[in-house]
C-alpha cells in the first residue's frame, strides 16, 4: 500500500469521535469481521489509526477505498461543510430513465478529458442520493486528497448540492461533468448556502410547510377600558403583545423548527418614493440592488425579530419569503438566459 494512501486513512479515522470508528469501518466494509473483532477500540485514537492502517496493509487498500471512507465520514458528518445549491435546466422537459452506471461514466469522462489527475469516488444512500468526491490534481501534481469537492445529486430531480473545495477554478469543470452526465444543459447557483445539507433540500424539495402573510397588523386595543392602575394595564398590554406576535409568527413560519439556512440573496428592484422636489420620482428607471442576508440560523434569527422587539409583526413578506425568492430568482435568470457560459453545455 501506499504511503500516500496509508497517512490519508490513518488521518481519517483519527478525524472519527473514538466511540464511532468502530461503526464507520462497518459501513466502510473493507475490513472483514476478524480484522475488526483484533481491534482494540478503547486504546488512544493514534493506536487504533495505526492498527487500522496495518489492517489496510494487509489488503492492499488503495486511494478509491480510503476516498470511500472520507465519503462516509462526511455523510455522518455533512454539517462540517459548506454546502450551495445548484439547480440544472433540461432542453426538453421529458422524463428520461436514470442509469446510475451511465451517469458515472459521463461524468468520469467528462472530467477526465479536461483533468487526468484527478480522483473520482462514488457512493449511492438509500434516499435516490449519490455522493460523489473529487479530489483535483494538475497536470503536474498528483490530487490532493485533502481538499476534495464534494456533490450530492438526487437522481431524476434538477437540484445538486455542492462542497467545493478550495480551487475555485475547478467549480466551472465540475458543473459541465455533472449537467453532461445526467443529460441537463444548464446550471445555476440558487444562491443558498448552509453547513445543514438536510434543511436545503427541505427547502428546495418544499419538505417543510411555510405560511405566507396575508393580512396586516393590528393595533392594540384602545377605546374604553376599565378603570387600572397604570402597571397592570402595562402588564396586560405587554402580554397581549406578545401573545399577538407569537401568534401571527406560527401564521407566518408555522409550528415546526425552519430549515438552517445560513446565506441567502436576491436582486431587489423597487421605485423611489420621496419628496418631489429632489427630482427622483420623475426617473422611470427603477432602483436596483442586491439584497444579501446571512446568519448562523437565518430563518430563526428573521422568525425572532419580532418577539425580540427588532422589528413589527408581521414581518415583511421580503423577509418571510427568502427561500421561495430564490427559486423564483433563479426562473427570472432562466426565462432571461442568464446563465453562466463555462456552466452550459457544448
Amino acid at each position: 500500500m501506499d504511503e500516500t494512501v496509508a497517512e490519508y486513512i490513518r488521518r481519517t479515522v483519527l478525524k472519527m469521535p473514538r466511540d464511532e470508528i468502530k461503526m464507520m469501518l462497518q459501513k466502510w466494509g473493507f475490513l472483514s469481521e476478524a480484522q475488526l473483532e483484533s481491534l482494540n477500540f478503547h486504546q488512544i485514537k493514534d493506536n487504533i489509526s495505526q492498527e487500522v492502517v496495518q489492517l489496510c496493509e494487509e489488503n492492499s487498500a488503495d486511494i478509491k477505498q480510503a476516498a470511500v471512507l472520507d465519503i462516509i465520514y462526511n455523510h455522518i458528518y455533512q454539517n462540517k461543510r459548506m454546502w450551495s445549491v445548484y439547480q440544472m435546466k433540461k432542453s426538453e422537459e421529458e422524463l428520461e430513465y436514470f442509469d446510475i452506471k451511465d451517469f458515472k461514466k459521463k461524468f468520469k469522462g467528462r472530467l477526465r478529458s479536461a483533468l487526468k489527475n484527478v480522483t473520482i469516488t462514488f457512493r449511492e444512500y438509500e434516499d435516490n442520493a449519490i455522493w460523489i468526491r473529487v479530489a483535483w490534481g494538475t497536470p503536474y501534481k498528483k490530487p490532493n486528497q485533502y481538499k476534495p469537492s464534494y456533490v450530492v445529486y438526487h437522481s431524476q430531480t434538477p437540484y445538486a448540492f455542492i462542497s467545493a473545495s478550495v480551487l475555485k477554478s475547478n467549480l466551472p469543470l465540475l458543473c459541465q461533468a455533472l449537467i453532461v452526465a445526467s443529460n441537463y444543459h444548464d446550471i445555476r447557483e440558487m444562491e443558498l448556502r448552509s453547513h445543514s445539507l438536510n434543511s436545503l433540500k427541505d427547502i428546495v424539495f418544499k419538505r417543510y410547510s411555510q405560511n405566507f402573510q396575508t393580512h396586516y397588523p393590528k393595533s392594540l386595543q384602545g377605546g374604553d377600558v376599565e378603570p387600572e392602575s397604570a402597571d397592570r394595564r402595562i402588564v396586560h398590554e405587554n402580554r397581549s403583545e406578545k401573545e399577538r406576535i407569537h401568534r401571527l409568527n406560527r401564521e407566518v413560519f408555522g409550528d415546526g423548527p425552519q430549515p438552517k439556512l445560513e446565506f441567502a440573496q436576491y436582486r431587489l428592484e423597487t421605485m423611489f418614493k420621496s419628496d418631489p422636489k429632489m427630482d427622483v420620482l420623475d426617473r422611470k428607471e427603477p432602483f436596483r440592488c442586491l439584497v444579501k442576508f446571512s446568519s448562523p440560523h437565518l430563518l430563526e434569527s428573521l422568525k425572532s425579530l419580532a418577539s425580540a422587539g427588532m422589528a413589527d409583526a408581521p414581518l415583511s413578506p421580503l423577509l418571510t419569503c427568502i427561500p421561495q425568492k430564490a427559486r423564483n430568482y433563479f426562473k427570472i435568470r432562466e426565462k432571461k438566459g442568464l446563465f453562466p457560459e463555462s456552466f452550459v453545455s457544448p
